[in-house]
């Protein structure tokens, strides 16, 4: 099979989940609307309570906590898990063997990991080895997930627990620096560390100190790592610190938000009633939110997203089931689907789109203002430009997508 297909295949049927692409749209939609540059517009109107809120959704909490934006990611890998076992009825049906659908899942495990790099490495003067973005620790997990979507549910439950409870267990394990330990040489600097850092047993998912920034001290500089210096000029320099905290260890728990994905899928693909998988799902996002605050509450694991800790797998669970389940009830129960339209093209080809992030915005805002000059962007105001402008951006992305999504041209890895 190809690394990727361009292919133009016959319109999805009616038994496709469109809330699975709608929640797929959404996810990438929240992705690309960065270039709407919410930040910028709240800066330049400090008053606004309206946009200092849009902003705060649109970034990444610092440590601790949760934002929209943060949810961004699970939302994205949870969906690989609800989506295998379709794939896999879908394969079995066009009679491929279990031989030949395990060789492709790890080819495809591979190439996902290559183009997370290849994206990655864009503007940078060599390859840029880091596993850290969404595809990479997608592929880092996902051959794992194949052999899982195999088993039934009770295997794949059990290979979560095991999962969750063993990575806490390492990082627990773990030794936390010395009182004297200079965070500085880590990145973190006094300021940051009295306002996020834990105290007591919660510290041991303090930002790189922990496990998995340790086994990146090793990992990392296995491969020849560079920074820049300053002066735009990259430099080759061992791996000390990931400036953020993020971590490749972190594909561990985000192969957990794989399996609740995969459990997800095979609610829906069962033979109840729409009702009682309606309510399995509801009732999952609820157990995956009292655990995972539970634990975050009590101090035994911290909700951290940036090193996808326990916790966070399963809070995040309980957004990603809870969005699962009111996409599919309103529009694979209720069939009311005109409305997710704009978020369907997107989500039927949710690995352009994703690409369009890397390679597309900077190039069609480049254009706009090269053709159009940046009158049109200011028509509300030199504070509403970055917005505007933006909003152009994603107009001119979106159409790209639905002339693709028209022709039923899909691109697939």
């Amino acid at each position: 099979m190809a690394v990727s297909q361009i292919v133009e295949v016959p319109k999805p049927s009616s038994a496709r989940l469109s809330s699975l692409d709608a929640y797929r749209g959404l996810a990438m939609a929240l992705m690309l609307g960065e270039a709407l540059h919410l930040r910028k517009v709240a800066n330049a109107v400090p008053d606004s309570g309206f946009w200092s809120f849009l902003a705060d959704h649109q970034t990444h909490v610092e440590w601790a906590g949760c934002s929209l934006h943060d949810l961004i990611q699970p939302s994205f890998t949870f969906m690989v898990g609800v989506s295998l076992p379709f794939s896999l009825a879908a394969r079995s049906a066009r009679g491929q063997s279990k031989l030949r659908m395990t060789l492709h899942a790890f080819w495809r495990a591979l190439i996902l990991v290559a183009l997370g790099i290849f994206l990655r490495s864009l503007g940078k003067d060599r390859t840029y080895f880091t596993f850290e973005d969404t595809l990479t620790q997608i592929g880092l997990g996902y051959g794992l997930l194949f052999l899982l979507g195999l088993l039934r549910w009770p295997y794949q439950l059990a290979a979560l627990v095991v999962i969750l409870v063993g990575y806490w267990a390492a990082f627990a394990a773990y030794p936390s620096p010395p009182s004297d330990f200079d965070r500085s040489a880590v990145g973190v600097s006094a300021e940051w560390s009295q306002e996020h850092d834990y105290e007591g047993f919660a510290a041991h998912w303090n930002k790189n100190t922990n496990l998995a920034w340790k086994f990146d001290t090793w990992f990392l500089n296995l491969f020849r790592h560079t920074t820049d210096d300053g002066s735009g000029r990259e430099v080759e320099e061992p791996f000390r610190f990931n400036g953020g905290g993020y971590a490749t260890l972190s594909f561990i728990p985000t192969l957990g938000t794989m399996i609740l994905g995969l459990l997800a899928g095979g609610i829906l693909k069962a033979g109840n009633s729409p009702s009682r998988k309606l309510v399995a799902l509801l009732l999952a996002s609820a157990l995956c939110f009292g655990i995972g605050i539970a634990l975050d509450v009590t101090g035994v694991c911290p909700i951290v997203k940036r090193i996808w800790t326990p916790s966070w797998t399963l809070f995040s669970g309980g957004w990603c089931f809870l969005a699962m389940a009111l996409l599919y009830g309103i529009m694979d129960v209720a069939d009311f689907k005109a409305w997710a339209f704009p978020l369907v093209v997107v989500g039927v080809n949710s690995i352009v789109a994703y690409c369009m992030e890397w390679v597309a915005v900077a190039f069609v805002s480049n254009a706009l203002i090269r053709h159009l000059g940046p009158s049109p962007f200011e028509a509300f105001g030199k504070a509403y430009e970055p917005f505007v402008l933006g909003a152009s951006i994603l107009a001119v992305l979106w159409l790209v997508l639905y002339w693709m999504h028209r022709h039923r041209i899909y691109v697939r890895i």
